[in-house]
């Protein structure tokens, strides 16, 4: 099993220069410490579940391109990038940039959008789900054949695309692996096993072993390998020794929040707490965990957890 951080929140990174070297602290340690990979979101406002939309937030592809710099061996990722934000040929020069910048690490993720709040504030057209869902397929078509093709042409519905070069290539071959995220059981799984190497889930181990039976059942249909599709789950971490601590971080994180509820979201407890329930969404079917953590104690818990659960997978 492996593991990655996402850093969703860059209020607690200081002012100007101090959020570069607070990012460079964190990448820095996360990669030490063994985690496979570090992801952003790819938002323009923070989103409601994390804070207020007028908190601090990043481009993610550009910080993914400064922290390539910090960095040698961890894999870097948006968690995930929103299709409707850029033309899917631009996305694909992008990413095809970072993996020959980074030397081959990127981990493309990549969704439909659902953010209509940021979208309609940055003058962005935001088309019905169904539109969404028909966009992203075309695009990770056409992301696909620009990254593998010496010259890639789509005639799709919304995107096309004539001879368009994408050189020099990823290193990663036959391309960087690519993550659709959601849960979506309809539209979001079949994509996934129509044309990504990797799902990223949300949900308790019970959740997760029903999504994952979905997405077995698509990839039947389709006639994908479904071992082929790396299976990883995002989640917060909150984990303390002190068990009195950490009820009172939780009461007041997750107030008027039911226990049921938060386990669809939160892993909560001792390191041993932790560690079990890990080993709940490993047998689920996980082979990959993304964890975020608690935004004003990140760099400690990151560790802690890398320390007293990580290194029991």
């Amino acid at each position: 099993m492996k593991f990655g951080i996402q850093h969703p929140n860059f209020s607690y990174d200081g002012e100007g220069q101090q959020i570069v070297e607070s990012l460079r602290k964190i990448v820095s340690s996360a990669e030490r410490v063994g985690y496979d990979s570090f992801w952003v979101m790819d938002h323009f406002h923070q989103i409601q579940t994390v804070g207020q939309p007028n908190e601090p937030m990043l481009e993610g592809w550009t910080t993914l391109g400064v922290l390539a710099g910090f960095t040698s061996k961890i894999r870097l990722g948006t968690m995930v990038t929103g299709n409707i934000y850029r033309h899917p040929s631009v996305l694909a020069k992008a990413g095809a940039t970072l993996d020959v910048m980074s030397k081959g690490r990127l981990f493309m993720g990549i969704g439909a959008g659902w953010n209509e709040e940021e979208s309609t504030a940055y003058g962005i057209t935001f088309p019905s789900t169904k539109e969404r869902f028909q966009r992203l397929e075309e695009a990770v078509q056409i992301i696909t054949s620009m990254w593998t093709e010496e010259k890639a042409n789509f005639n799709g519905h919304f995107y096309k695309i004539q001879d368009a070069y994408c050189n020099p290539k990823p290193i990663q071959k036959p391309h960087p692996p690519i993550l659709i995220g959601g849960s979506g059981e309809r539209k979001t799984l079949k994509l996934v096993a129509k044309y990504a190497d990797a799902c990223n889930l949300f949900g308790s181990a019970a959740t997760v072993k029903r999504k994952l039976d979905i997405l077995r059942e698509h990839c039947r249909s389709v006639g994908t390998d479904y071992n082929s599709i790396l299976k990883t789950k995002l989640g917060i971490v909150l984990m303390d020794k002190d068990k009195a601590a950490l009820d009172k971080r939780l009461s007041d994180r997750f107030k008027n929040v039911p226990e049921p509820m938060r386990a669809e979201f939160a892993t909560v407890g001792t390191p041993e707490d932790v560690r079990r329930q890990v080993e709940a969404l490993r047998d689920a079917g996980v082979d990959y965990l993304i964890t975020s953590f608690e935004w004003d104690r990140q760099l400690q818990s990151a560790e802690q957890f890398a320390n007293e659960v990580m290194k029991n997978f």
